[in-house]
C-alpha cells in the first residue's frame, strides 16, 4: 500500500504565521488535489510546549536563526510556534482534513526538537510512525509539505532508513532557505539519498 504523509501543513508555518514559509499556502492546494489516490493519509503536526528549547525567546541573548546543541543535535533557534492548542499549530483551514486517517503529533518533549514524523532530532524516541505505516502494509510512502529542507526533508530521509520506497513531490513542498542554497541542497539530499523526486501530475 502506498501512503500519502502531509507534512506540518499548519496555520504558523503559513503566510502570516509565526514561522511563515514563503508561499506554503500553494501546498494546500497539492494536498487536496492528491490525496484522494491514497487509500492512508497521514498528517504530521509540530506540537511544542510553550516553553520549548527550539525557541529564541527561551536563551537569554539569543536571537531567532542562531544555532545551539540541544540533545547533542545541531539545533536552529526558531520564533516560538506551533504550540500545542494554539490556532498557529492547528492544519489550514483550506485542508480537507477528512481525507486524514491519522495524525502524529511531534516535538512535545521541550528539550529536543523533531523535524522528522519518524523521530527526533537526536533519534533518541520514535513517534511510533514507522510501525504504524509497517501494520498497515505500507511498503511506499509519497510527502508533500512544509518545509521542504526541514521537516519534509527529514522525514524522506527517514523513510528511506525505515525500509520504505520514498517519493517527495516536488510541487507539493516549499522551503525557507534560512541560508540561500539550503532548499536546493535539501533536494540534492533526498534524491542522493534514494528518494523520487516526482510532480503531482505523476499522482493523477
Amino acid at each position: 500500500m502506498d501512503c500519502l504523509i502531509l507534512v506540518d501543513l499548519q496555520n504558523d508555518f503559513m503566510p502570516g504565521g509565526a514561522l511563515a514559509v514563503p508561499r506554503g499556502d500553494e501546498v494546500v492546494e497539492v494536498a487536496n488535489r492528491v490525496a484522494p489516490e491514497f487509500d492512508l493519509v497521514v498528517a504530521s503536526q509540530d506540537w511544542h510546549p510553550g516553553n520549548h528549547l527550539s525557541f529564541a525567546s527561551q536563551h537569554s541573548g539569543r536571537s531567532v536563526g542562531d544555532m545551539i546543541q540541544l540533545a547533542g543535535a545541531d539545533q536552529v533557534l526558531w520564533p516560538d510556534h506551533c504550540v500545542q492548542g494554539t490556532r498557529g499549530a492547528e492544519l489550514h483551514d483550506g485542508l480537507a482534513t477528512s481525507r486524514i486517517d491519522l495524525r502524529i503529533r511531534k516535538g512535545t518533549n521541550r528539550r529536543i526538537d523533531s523535524y522528522s514524523a519518524f523521530f527526533d532530532n537526536a533519534r533518541q524516541r520514535s513517534t511510533g510512525l514507522a510501525g504504524l505505516l509497517s501494520a498497515r502494509d505500507v511498503t511506499a510512502v509519497w510527502l508533500v509539505g512544509l518545509a521542504t529542507d526541514y521537516c519534509v526533508k527529514f522525514t524522506a530521509l527517514d523513510a528511506l532508513e525505515q525500509g520504505f520506497e520514498t517519493s517527495v513531490v516536488s510541487d507539493g513542498c516549499r522551503g525557507i532557505d534560512l541560508a540561500p542554497g539550503d532548499v536546493a541542497a535539501a533536494w540534492a539530499a533526498m534524491e542522493r539519498a534514494g528518494a523520487n523526486i516526482v510532480s503531482a501530475r505523476r499522482l493523477r
